[in-house]
């Protein structure tokens, strides 16, 4: 139709759109299909953020910066008297004292290796039991019940009692770290093993393996994660049993250091033996962090991947 005869009939023509422009109703249109229709957008997932070796440290050092430079204040302006704890210069002045005369060394030696043999004792027992409750129902039935009513008896209950059994010597310090150890291994044992996919283990066992080859190639792998985790939380007791256990008449080690401090109010002994004791336990949790990594390098430190 042309232009007089529209304007005849009295209809006029839509206007023509500039050149290089969509019309308002194709906008319109594609507006629509890129919205949907309850208002929500396309999901986007979160962009990790990784972070170098140096910036991680550095953080990870923040903290016990700040309570050293705390302290450090603190005993500068008074508010910690050496009666109640002894400044940061008169603590590294003891541990050149003890370092110099060879009281440390001999006390760390003496104190590392009573919670290593207790440490090994524990974690073969409770890997062995988790694995004997974990994979067979016999084994879950005759032990498990015992074992959960052991275990929340309070290892330091039994100072006293292993005392009357076992005297004063080093049996009784290096068997209450074993207990001590034992069952944080054990629980996390078990539910390691339980949770092996059952439908991996009777493909083996279709396949021909044995039960002691199915633990070992199949079911041991498969409960790593627990494992370390039992690892991790049995170096830790092994630590806090450790102090109990040179509670025991102990006549060398770190809490010998601390009984004859406390005898003559030697406080900054006493903060040496417990940075020690501290030490101690963060050695143990970068052991087991390391292991993580060797073992498990496809895991991360949480959510984000690499951003940590």
């Amino acid at each position: 139709m042309t232009a007089t005869a529209a304007a005849a009939t009295g209809t006029a023509s839509p206007p023509a759109a500039a050149p290089g422009t969509a019309p308002a109703e194709e906008v319109r249109a594609d507006a629509r299909a890129d919205t949907p229709a309850d208002g929500l957008v396309a999901p986007r997932p979160p962009a990790s953020r990784p972070r170098s070796r140096t910036y991680s440290v550095i953080a990870r050092a923040l903290g016990p910066v700040v309570l050293l430079a705390l302290w450090w204040v603190s005993s500068a302006t008074g508010l910690l008297t050496p009666d109640v704890l002894a400044s940061p210069p008169q603590v590294i002045d003891a541990v050149g004292e003890l370092w110099g005369n060879g009281q440390l060394q001999d006390a760390l030696a003496t104190s590392l290796t009573r919670s290593g043999v207790g440490l090994v004792i524990g974690l073969a027992a409770g890997l062995t039991l988790g694995i004997t409750t974990g994979f067979t129902r016999l084994g879950d039935e005759l032990l498990d019940s015992s074992l959960q009513t052991l275990r929340t008896i309070p290892f330091l209950s039994l100072v006293p009692l292993f005392m009357v059994w076992f005297g004063i010597n080093e049996t009784a310090k290096i068997l209450l770290i074993a207990v001590a150890t034992t069952f944080p291994m054990y629980v996390s044992t078990t539910g390691g093993v339980r949770n092996t996919d059952r439908k991996l283990v009777e493909a083996m066992r279709s396949f021909g393996l044995g039960r002691l080859a199915i633990v070992r190639q199949v079911v041991l792998p498969g409960a790593l994660p627990s494992l370390l985790a039992g690892l991790r939380l049995s170096m830790t007791l092994s630590v806090i049993a450790l102090i109990a256990a040179e509670e025991i008449n102990a006549t060398e080690g770190i809490g010998y250091l601390m009984s004859q401090a406390q005898s003559y109010a030697r406080t900054d002994i006493l903060a040496v033996c417990i940075l020690v004791y501290g030490l101690l336990g963060l050695t143990a949790d970068v052991l087991v962090r390391g292991l993580e990594r060797v073992l498990m390098p496809w895991r991360t430190a949480g959510p984000g991947g690499g951003a940590r």
